[in-house]
């Protein structure tokens, strides 16, 4: 019995010394910064976007770069708007997104899965009239070759059927009127997680990002 108790405070001690190491790390490598490429032309505004936890790579719906309704659908909203201006992308956990609409709603086997990588995920895509500017919400502006980067970065996560189109998936665990979720390829775990591939999509277009951080407060300390 004594022995059983002295394994277990072992195990324990070596767990809780694991998840210091990996917010103390997350923290140092944060704060260091990967610098945006210099003398960028201002022609395409783009958003970061967080509610508090997860971020979001907010771009136009369509410009002279690339019509983003070849990949998203209107009709994939229950509202249908068309009038929409911008379309914010997130990726990250399919366990997360269609079963936990609150942190209440939280399972444990969800969230084991997410850590370890075994799940499978979701692009989340929400249509915008407009965008604020805010604590929440910042423009970053790009040159028209960096935002084509940015449109590959995103695409490259779509699923795709065998006709190269994206595969919507059918749900009433919908945010809202105006957002849909589709298939997406990757695995989410602790070391690469909604927040690492936003902070991906900015190094990928030549942004200011963090060299790497599971949080959103690691993008956004870089934009304060």
């Amino acid at each position: 019995m004594k022995s059983a108790l002295i394994t277990s405070g072992y195990v324990f001690l070596v767990l809780l010394s694991l998840v210091l190491v990996y917010f103390v790390v997350a923290f140092v490598l944060s704060r260091m910064s990967v610098a945006a490429e210099p003398e960028t032309r201002k022609e395409v505004s783009i958003y970061i976007l967080t509610n508090g936890v997860h971020t979001d790579l907010v771009v136009p719906v369509k410009n002279e770069v690339y019509d983003w309704r070849n990949y998203v659908k209107y009709d994939h909203t229950a509202g249908k708007d068309t009038t929409a201006n911008f379309i914010a992308f997130g990726w990250g956990d399919k366990g997360f997104y269609l079963e936990t609409p609150t942190w209440a709603d939280l399972k444990a086997s969800v969230a084991f899965k997410a850590m370890t990588g075994l799940s499978a995920s979701a692009i989340h895509a929400t249509f915008y009239k407009t965008m604020p500017e805010n604590e929440a919400c910042h423009r970053i502006d790009i040159s028209r070759e960096q935002y084509g980067r940015l449109v590959k970065f995103i695409q490259q996560r779509f699923d795709l059927d065998e006709h190269g189109n994206t595969i919507h998936i059918k749900t009433d665990a919908n945010y809202g009127q105006n957002d849909a979720f589709y298939e997406a390829t990757g695995s989410y775990n602790l070391f690469y997680t909604c927040n690492t591939w936003a902070n991906e999509g900015l190094k990928a277009c030549g942004q200011k990002a963090a060299v790497w951080t599971p949080f959103y407060k690691g993008i956004f300390y870089h934009y304060r």
